[in-house]
């Protein structure tokens, strides 16, 4: 894995060669914050660890989750983050299947060894819940509203925190 970290762009990159939804991938960004109990919690991580992220730039998630791991990773210097496209990585896709779909933004947790750990992905658990319940059974046009304003109000807070609970503590 540790070839397929390096292969990956690195978030300046990806923003800089974004096709789709660029203005939102960079507004986001600018914006991404990261909470005070998200850094603390981040603090207390030992360890170097790597995020390789599956994503593409057409992805409504991957675009208000994705910075927020960036801005982390900017913060944190024993958190590294990478991006991969899902479409040009179909072996790594197809090993994180999220109900039998190709759903993004997949991360892959890896160690300082490169080994992974856990992956998370695609979207924050209560705003999975939510899509299942609610917002999939509307109308397509109606969907991204709904989902755009539970991540404006959240503010990568719950991103953050599953993925860095997917972190095995070291003692």
């Amino acid at each position: 894995m540790k070839d397929r970290f390096y292969d990956g762009q690195t978030f300046g990159e990806f923003l800089d060669t974004a096709r789709e939804n660029t203005h939102l991938w960079r507004e986001i960004y600018e914006r991404a914050r990261i909470p005070g109990e998200v850094l603390e919690k981040a603090g207390e991580i030992q360890g170097e660890w790597h995020f390789l992220v599956l994503s593409e730039d057409w992805c409504g998630d991957a675009v208000n989750t994705v910075p927020y791991l960036a801005r982390l990773a900017e913060v944190r210097p024993n958190f590294h983050l990478r991006l991969l496209s899902r479409d040009e990585n179909p072996d790594l896709m197809d090993a994180h299947l999220t109900n039998g779909t190709r759903s993004i933004p997949v991360v892959m947790i890896l160690d300082e060894e490169f080994n992974e750990v856990d992956w998370w992905g695609p979207r924050p658990a209560p705003l999975q819940d939510l899509f299942l319940r609610e917002i999939k059974p509307l109308p397509k046009p109606e969907r991204y509203p709904r989902v755009r304003a539970w991540y404006a109000r959240d503010r990568g807070r719950t991103t953050l925190t599953e993925i860095l609970d997917r972190i095995p503590v070291r003692v």
